[in-house]
Protein backbone atom coordinates (compact mmCIF):
# COMPACT_ATOMS: atom_id res chain seq x y z
CA UNK A 1 0.00 0.00 0.00
CA UNK A 2 1.10 3.30 -1.08
CA UNK A 3 0.66 6.31 1.00
CA UNK A 4 0.16 9.87 -0.36
CA UNK A 5 -0.10 12.68 2.53
CA UNK A 6 -1.89 16.03 1.17
CA UNK A 7 -0.76 19.02 2.90
CA UNK A 8 -3.75 20.73 3.51
CA UNK A 9 -4.15 24.77 4.64
CA UNK A 10 -8.12 23.91 5.12
CA UNK A 11 -8.88 25.93 1.89
CA UNK A 12 -11.83 24.43 -0.07
CA UNK A 13 -10.14 25.12 -2.64
CA UNK A 14 -6.56 24.04 -2.40
CA UNK A 15 -7.63 21.05 -0.69
CA UNK A 16 -10.22 19.95 -4.06
CA UNK A 17 -7.30 20.57 -6.16
CA UNK A 18 -4.86 18.07 -4.05
CA UNK A 19 -7.50 15.51 -3.38
CA UNK A 20 -8.07 15.76 -7.58
CA UNK A 21 -4.79 15.00 -8.02
CA UNK A 22 -4.41 11.92 -5.77
CA UNK A 23 -7.66 10.65 -6.84
CA UNK A 24 -7.01 10.44 -9.98
CA UNK A 25 -3.75 8.36 -9.20
CA UNK A 26 -5.58 5.81 -6.97
CA UNK A 27 -7.80 5.52 -10.10
CA UNK A 28 -4.75 4.18 -11.54
CA UNK A 29 -3.30 2.91 -8.83
CA UNK A 30 -6.03 1.48 -6.69
CA UNK A 31 -3.09 -0.02 -3.79
CA UNK A 32 -3.00 4.11 -2.55
CA UNK A 33 -3.62 5.63 0.72
CA UNK A 34 -4.64 9.13 0.76
CA UNK A 35 -4.50 10.77 3.97
CA UNK A 36 -4.35 14.65 5.01
CA UNK A 37 -2.17 16.97 7.50
CA UNK A 38 -1.80 20.43 8.31
CA UNK A 39 0.87 22.21 7.62
CA UNK A 40 4.03 22.57 10.20
CA UNK A 41 3.89 26.16 11.85
CA UNK A 42 6.88 27.85 10.39
CA UNK A 43 8.94 26.81 13.21
CA UNK A 44 8.60 23.32 13.03
CA UNK A 45 9.11 22.90 9.27
CA UNK A 46 12.47 25.37 9.49
CA UNK A 47 13.53 22.91 12.46
CA UNK A 48 12.38 20.08 9.96
CA UNK A 49 14.37 21.22 6.74
CA UNK A 50 17.87 22.42 9.13
CA UNK A 51 17.38 18.97 11.46
CA UNK A 52 14.97 16.74 10.23
CA UNK A 53 12.50 15.20 12.35
CA UNK A 54 9.12 16.54 12.04
CA UNK A 55 6.32 16.18 14.48
CA UNK A 56 4.51 14.20 11.68
CA UNK A 57 2.95 10.93 10.82
CA UNK A 58 4.39 7.65 9.71
CA UNK A 59 6.38 8.10 6.22
CA UNK A 60 4.67 8.86 3.16
CA UNK A 61 5.61 7.70 -0.77
CA UNK A 62 4.45 11.16 -1.94
CA UNK A 63 3.66 14.46 -0.58
CA UNK A 64 1.16 16.87 -2.31
CA UNK A 65 -0.14 20.50 -2.05
CA UNK A 66 -1.75 23.83 -3.10
CA UNK A 67 -1.57 27.17 -1.52
CA UNK A 68 1.37 29.27 -0.22
CA UNK A 69 1.01 27.96 3.44
CA UNK A 70 1.88 24.35 2.59
CA UNK A 71 5.14 25.14 0.79
CA UNK A 72 7.70 24.89 3.57
CA UNK A 73 6.03 21.98 4.98
CA UNK A 74 5.79 19.96 1.41
CA UNK A 75 9.74 20.69 1.57
CA UNK A 76 9.98 19.89 5.27
CA UNK A 77 8.58 16.27 4.95
CA UNK A 78 10.38 16.00 1.42
CA UNK A 79 13.37 16.46 3.34
CA UNK A 80 12.54 14.52 6.11
CA UNK A 81 10.97 11.12 4.38
CA UNK A 82 12.88 11.66 1.61
CA UNK A 83 9.31 11.38 -0.63
CA UNK A 84 8.67 13.57 -3.66
CA UNK A 85 7.10 16.91 -3.37
CA UNK A 86 4.63 18.41 -5.82
CA UNK A 87 2.89 21.27 -5.48
CA UNK A 88 -0.06 21.90 -7.51
CA UNK A 89 0.93 25.89 -8.83
CA UNK A 90 2.87 28.05 -9.35
CA UNK A 91 5.03 28.06 -5.90
CA UNK A 92 6.94 31.04 -3.58
CA UNK A 93 9.49 29.51 -3.57
CA UNK A 94 12.08 28.39 -6.16
CA UNK A 95 10.74 25.52 -8.78
CA UNK A 96 13.91 23.82 -8.39
CA UNK A 97 13.03 22.76 -4.93
CA UNK A 98 10.10 20.30 -5.81
CA UNK A 99 10.02 17.12 -7.79
CA UNK A 100 6.56 19.02 -9.50
CA UNK A 101 5.20 21.57 -10.28
CA UNK A 102 1.77 21.64 -11.51
CA UNK A 103 1.08 25.37 -12.53
CA UNK A 104 -1.84 26.35 -14.54
CA UNK A 105 -0.95 27.94 -18.52
CA UNK A 106 -2.67 30.98 -17.59
CA UNK A 107 0.27 31.62 -14.99
CA UNK A 108 2.79 31.11 -18.10
CA UNK A 109 5.21 28.85 -16.19
CA UNK A 110 8.61 28.58 -18.09
CA UNK A 111 9.53 25.55 -19.67
CA UNK A 112 11.14 23.46 -17.09
CA UNK A 113 11.77 19.26 -16.44
CA UNK A 114 9.75 19.48 -13.63
CA UNK A 115 7.12 21.71 -14.58
CA UNK A 116 3.76 20.49 -16.17
CA UNK A 117 1.40 23.27 -17.58
CA UNK A 118 -2.17 23.02 -17.15
CA UNK A 119 -5.61 23.70 -18.18
CA UNK A 120 -6.82 25.92 -15.07
CA UNK A 121 -6.69 23.91 -11.80
CA UNK A 122 -7.03 20.44 -10.77
CA UNK A 123 -10.51 19.24 -9.48
CA UNK A 124 -12.21 16.10 -8.71
CA UNK A 125 -15.14 16.49 -11.33
CA UNK A 126 -15.81 13.24 -12.98
CA UNK A 127 -18.67 13.14 -15.59
CA UNK A 128 -21.32 10.89 -15.34
CA UNK A 129 -24.51 9.50 -17.38
CA UNK A 130 -26.14 12.42 -19.03
CA UNK A 131 -29.84 13.60 -18.10
CA UNK A 132 -31.00 14.15 -22.09
CA UNK A 133 -32.10 18.06 -21.98
CA UNK A 134 -30.65 19.26 -18.65
CA UNK A 135 -29.22 22.66 -18.23
CA UNK A 136 -27.87 24.56 -15.08
CA UNK A 137 -26.93 27.98 -15.08
CA UNK A 138 -24.02 29.02 -12.17
CA UNK A 139 -23.98 32.70 -10.76
CA UNK A 140 -21.20 33.97 -9.13
CA UNK A 141 -20.73 37.81 -7.88
CA UNK A 142 -18.35 40.28 -7.88
CA UNK A 143 -14.52 39.83 -7.06
CA UNK A 144 -11.78 41.67 -7.26
CA UNK A 145 -11.19 40.65 -10.48
CA UNK A 146 -14.73 41.46 -11.56
CA UNK A 147 -17.40 43.40 -11.53
CA UNK A 148 -21.34 43.03 -11.09
CA UNK A 149 -24.19 44.47 -13.44
CA UNK A 150 -27.17 42.88 -12.33
CA UNK A 151 -29.52 43.34 -15.00
CA UNK A 152 -27.22 42.61 -17.52
CA UNK A 153 -26.61 39.37 -16.13
CA UNK A 154 -30.86 39.01 -16.14
CA UNK A 155 -31.30 39.74 -19.30
CA UNK A 156 -28.45 37.28 -20.44
CA UNK A 157 -29.90 34.65 -18.50
CA UNK A 158 -33.32 35.62 -20.13
CA UNK A 159 -32.15 34.92 -23.90
CA UNK A 160 -30.56 31.45 -22.37
CA UNK A 161 -34.14 30.72 -21.10
CA UNK A 162 -35.92 31.99 -24.44
CA UNK A 163 -33.51 30.53 -26.80
CA UNK A 164 -32.80 27.29 -25.21
CA UNK A 165 -36.06 24.55 -23.86
CA UNK A 166 -34.30 22.39 -22.04
CA UNK A 167 -35.24 22.06 -18.50
CA UNK A 168 -32.91 25.04 -16.63
CA UNK A 169 -31.49 24.64 -12.84
CA UNK A 170 -30.20 27.63 -11.52
CA UNK A 171 -27.47 28.07 -8.19
CA UNK A 172 -25.54 31.07 -7.06
CA UNK A 173 -22.47 31.40 -4.94
CA UNK A 174 -21.70 32.95 -1.41
CA UNK A 175 -20.06 35.71 -3.45
CA UNK A 176 -23.53 36.50 -5.21
CA UNK A 177 -25.32 39.79 -4.08
CA UNK A 178 -28.86 39.22 -2.03
CA UNK A 179 -30.38 41.22 -4.43
CA UNK A 180 -29.26 39.16 -7.74
CA UNK A 181 -30.51 35.89 -6.10
CA UNK A 182 -34.05 36.93 -5.68
CA UNK A 183 -34.09 38.19 -9.02
CA UNK A 184 -33.06 35.08 -10.66
CA UNK A 185 -35.39 33.05 -8.13
CA UNK A 186 -38.34 35.24 -9.49
CA UNK A 187 -37.71 33.88 -13.10
CA UNK A 188 -40.05 31.94 -14.53
CA UNK A 189 -39.07 28.58 -16.42
CA UNK A 190 -36.41 28.09 -14.32
CA UNK A 191 -35.44 26.15 -10.80
CA UNK A 192 -33.97 28.43 -8.64
CA UNK A 193 -31.18 26.79 -5.89
CA UNK A 194 -29.33 29.69 -3.46
CA UNK A 195 -26.01 28.05 -2.88
CA UNK A 196 -26.99 28.73 0.94
CA UNK A 197 -29.23 25.40 0.17
CA UNK A 198 -27.11 23.25 -1.38
CA UNK A 199 -25.45 20.70 0.64
CA UNK A 200 -22.08 19.39 0.44
CA UNK A 201 -21.33 17.65 -2.97
CA UNK A 202 -24.33 18.29 -4.43
CA UNK A 203 -22.81 20.25 -7.42
CA UNK A 204 -20.50 17.91 -8.56
CA UNK A 205 -23.67 15.73 -8.58
CA UNK A 206 -25.07 17.74 -10.88
CA UNK A 207 -22.60 18.94 -12.81
CA UNK A 208 -21.76 15.18 -13.74
CA UNK A 209 -25.07 14.99 -14.81
CA UNK A 210 -25.84 17.26 -16.55
CA UNK A 211 -25.85 18.30 -20.13
CA UNK A 212 -24.87 22.30 -20.72
CA UNK A 213 -24.05 24.46 -18.62
CA UNK A 214 -23.47 28.38 -18.63
CA UNK A 215 -21.55 29.87 -16.02
CA UNK A 216 -20.65 33.61 -15.41
CA UNK A 217 -17.17 34.62 -16.58
CA UNK A 218 -15.80 35.40 -13.23
CA UNK A 219 -16.00 31.55 -11.74
CA UNK A 220 -13.24 30.40 -13.72
CA UNK A 221 -12.40 27.57 -11.37
CA UNK A 222 -16.55 26.02 -11.98
CA UNK A 223 -15.70 26.55 -15.95
CA UNK A 224 -12.94 24.19 -15.59
CA UNK A 225 -14.98 21.61 -13.21
CA UNK A 226 -17.93 22.23 -16.17
CA UNK A 227 -15.90 20.91 -18.50
CA UNK A 228 -14.21 17.86 -16.52
CA UNK A 229 -17.65 17.06 -15.89
CA UNK A 230 -18.01 16.54 -19.89
CA UNK A 231 -20.93 19.56 -20.04
CA UNK A 232 -20.82 22.02 -23.05
CA UNK A 233 -20.01 25.12 -21.64
CA UNK A 234 -21.35 28.96 -22.47
CA UNK A 235 -19.92 32.16 -20.64
CA UNK A 236 -22.18 34.67 -19.40
CA UNK A 237 -20.44 38.20 -19.24
CA UNK A 238 -19.45 40.19 -16.46
CA UNK A 239 -18.05 43.52 -16.08
CA UNK A 240 -13.81 42.55 -15.72
CA UNK A 241 -12.35 45.67 -13.27
CA UNK A 242 -8.76 45.00 -15.22
CA UNK A 243 -6.77 42.59 -17.20
CA UNK A 244 -6.04 39.55 -14.95
CA UNK A 245 -4.42 35.65 -15.33
CA UNK A 246 -7.94 33.88 -15.08
CA UNK A 247 -9.40 35.46 -17.77
CA UNK A 248 -6.74 35.12 -19.57
CA UNK A 249 -6.93 31.42 -19.19
CA UNK A 250 -10.87 31.93 -19.97
CA UNK A 251 -9.48 33.68 -23.43
CA UNK A 252 -7.36 30.56 -24.10
CA UNK A 253 -10.37 28.07 -23.75
CA UNK A 254 -12.62 30.53 -26.08
CA UNK A 255 -9.60 30.34 -28.65
CA UNK A 256 -9.62 26.52 -28.47
CA UNK A 257 -13.10 26.49 -28.57
CA UNK A 258 -13.92 24.98 -25.69
CA UNK A 259 -16.80 27.26 -24.48
CA UNK A 260 -18.83 29.75 -26.34
CA UNK A 261 -19.55 33.44 -25.07
CA UNK A 262 -23.19 34.32 -24.92
CA UNK A 263 -21.57 36.99 -27.53
CA UNK A 264 -20.69 34.12 -30.09
CA UNK A 265 -23.69 32.30 -29.15
CA UNK A 266 -26.52 32.42 -31.83
CA UNK A 267 -28.78 29.78 -30.14
CA UNK A 268 -27.56 26.68 -31.56
CA UNK A 269 -27.32 23.75 -28.88
CA UNK A 270 -24.03 23.62 -27.54
CA UNK A 271 -22.13 20.55 -27.91
CA UNK A 272 -19.30 19.04 -25.37
CA UNK A 273 -15.75 18.57 -26.50
CA UNK A 274 -14.79 14.94 -27.77
CA UNK A 275 -13.49 14.30 -24.54
CA UNK A 276 -14.21 15.87 -21.07
CA UNK A 277 -10.93 18.02 -19.61
CA UNK A 278 -9.06 15.37 -17.73
CA UNK A 279 -6.20 17.34 -15.88
CA UNK A 280 -6.05 15.27 -13.09
CA UNK A 281 -6.16 12.00 -15.29
CA UNK A 282 -3.42 13.79 -17.45
CA UNK A 283 -0.96 14.90 -14.64
CA UNK A 284 -1.32 11.97 -12.59
CA UNK A 285 0.22 9.47 -15.62
CA UNK A 286 2.77 11.81 -16.11
CA UNK A 287 3.89 11.83 -12.62
CA UNK A 288 3.70 7.77 -12.02
CA UNK A 289 5.49 7.32 -15.74
CA UNK A 290 8.04 9.70 -13.72
CA UNK A 291 8.59 7.30 -11.29
CA UNK A 292 7.54 10.10 -8.15
CA UNK A 293 5.17 7.11 -6.29
CA UNK A 294 7.54 4.23 -7.16
CA UNK A 295 5.86 0.78 -7.26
Amino acid sequence: MKRIVIVSDGKPGHLNQSLGLAEAIARINPAVQIETLAPLSRSQALKALLFGGPEAPAKADLVIGAGHATHLTLLALKRCWRAPAVVLMKPSLPLSLFDLCLIPEHDAPKPRRNVIATRGALNRMRPGAKVAGSGMILVGGPSKHSGWDEAALISAVERVLAQDSRSWRVTSSRRTPAETEARLAGLPGLEFIPASQTPSGWLPEQLAQTECCWVTADSVSMVYEALSAGCAVGILPVPQLKPNRLQAGLDLLVEAQRVVPLARWQGETLSPDAGPLDEAGRCAKELLARGLLPG
